[in-house]
């Protein structure tokens, strides 16, 4: 029977691939004296005709066993549910090993070697359910140490032309949605840059940083889309991960560090930053670039390494720091605004400033939330086959705070601040004296 830590491996690695997405494609792993007695490898939905290509190599033992029972050891395909079903025929004692289920589909054991010194094999498995499986190592002898090259390519053939898609049934669409999103921003960029023109002599230097913003977010997209559908046609990305990953990361950093700048009031309410405002740039910056290292590392190796849970977590932790740490400087601009508007004068003008940044501080709170738990919520529950869903909503929710920035701090021709008369002046003083303190 399997070890209990064996076990307890077993369903927190099922735990930990039940967040990961599906993008399967043509992918070679090197497993080195690799003693789990489950590795996981990729995920993938089906129709009706999938495919599994498995192909493996170099194919050693290290053990103090003499002769391991080979039907012990081998490949298999289960869904989610499946996989707990099984882990509980463990626990309860039905069964010894994973591949003794069935409820599992074994895709290859090494019983099938010839004579038992045959050192490679490929395989060819048709799937003929509709669902979302995964694909499976199971080593069901102890201390048995397994040295292998795996070369894994899931599919479905597609229509009557019998086309390989790689991407994941649900995924499928995501190079044209990807690419739409690309001509949104761009357009969204030319508009921009309209407006900058047209409003020439109000223009900071926030309003270019801005113009960068959108249009490396437009650039990302656009390699993402070029990513997907080689992906899609070939299994491999063909070099667009790379421009992917250089434009992912300079997106990160510069939409961070501009949500930092406009919670300060750089550039068009004051020409410089508090030190406690290049602390947190010195602070954001830094974990942007450890989040994206884990995100390559994350995309790149699968949840088959060993180390992709502590990579998960990693990214997840930093993700979270840089959503909190952006929020510091709006509420200091907030706290600023309402000292000043207590010694100034300038209730009215204040008010209007103070407003605006708590607009601001409540879309940037809502604008994480739902990129961050909504959408992943929304990848929970969704069917595989409408995975798509949970992109094109983070999309959008992406997209909706890009316009609300835009058009809040859009360059003024004029300074509406300027007509306040001495009532309006008198009310926004009095709504600055009974308004409440506001706290992060």
């Amino acid at each position: 029977m399997m070890a209990f830590s064996s076990r307890f491996s077993f369903l927190f690695i099922c735990l930990s691939l039940a967040v990961s997405l599906c993008f399967a494609e043509v992918r070679v792993t090197e497993i080195r004296d690799d003693d789990r007695a489950i590795i996981p490898f990729d995920e993938f939905g089906f129709t009706h005709t999938g495919r599994l290509e498995l192909n493996v190599s170099g194919i050693s033992f290290s053990s103090q066993i003499p002769n391991p029972q080979l039907s012990k050891i081998g490949f298999l395909l289960c869904t989610r549910e499946t996989w707990l079903h099984v882990f509980q025929q463990l626990e309860d004692g039905e069964i010894q090993c994973a591949l003794d289920s069935d409820l599992v589909k074994k895709v290859y054991t090494f019983a099938d070697l010839k004579n038992g010194n045959e050192k490679s094999f490929g395989t060819v498995f048709s799937e003929t359910d509709a669902d979302q499986f995964i694909l499976l190592f199971s080593n069901c002898i102890p201390k048995l140490k397994v040295s292998m090259d795996v070369r894994s390519a899931m599919y479905n053939l597609d229509g009557k032309s019998q086309r390989r898609d790689y991407l994941s049934a649900g995924k499928t669409v995501l190079p044209r949605v990807y690419f739409l999103f690309s001509l949104v921003y761009f357009a969204f960029a030319g508009l921009w840059i309209h407006v900058l023109h047209k409003k020439r002599l109000t223009v900071f230097g926030i309003h270019f940083f801005m113009l960068a913003v959108v249009i490396l977010k437009a650039l990302n997209l656009l390699c993402e889309a070029e990513d997907k559908s080689y992906i899609k046609r070939t299994g491999t990305a063909h070099g667009w991960d790379v421009l992917f990953y250089i434009f992912n990361f300079l997106k990160g950093i510069t939409l961070f560090t501009l949500i930092v700048l406009i919670g300060t009031g750089w550039s068009f309410l004051k020409p410089y930053l508090q030190d406690k405002e290049k602390k947190v740039l010195m602070i954001v910056i830094p974990l942007q670039v450890v989040a994206n290292i884990a995100q390559v590392v994350i995309d790149e190796t699968g949840p088959f390494g060993q180390d992709w849970v502590t990579w998960k977590q990693v990214f997840l932790l930093v993700d979270v720091v840089c959503c909190c740490a952006v929020l510091f400087p709006i509420v200091w601009s907030i706290k600023n605004l309402r000292e000043a508007a207590r010694t100034d004068g300038k209730a009215a003008v204040n008010l209007m400033k103070l407003t605006l940044f708590r607009q601001y501080y409540i879309v940037v709170i809502c604008y994480i939330y739902f990129t961050r738990v909504v959408v992943y919520a929304l990848e929970t529950i969704t069917s595989y086959r409408y995975l798509w869903t949970s992109v094109v909503a983070s999309e959008l929710a992406t997209l909706a705070f890009y316009v609300f920035t835009g058009l809040k701090f859009k360059p003024e021709a004029h300074n509406p601040y300027f007509v306040i008369d001495d009532e309006e002046e008198e009310a926004a003083a009095e709504a600055l004296k009974l308004e409440d303190e506001f706290e992060l």
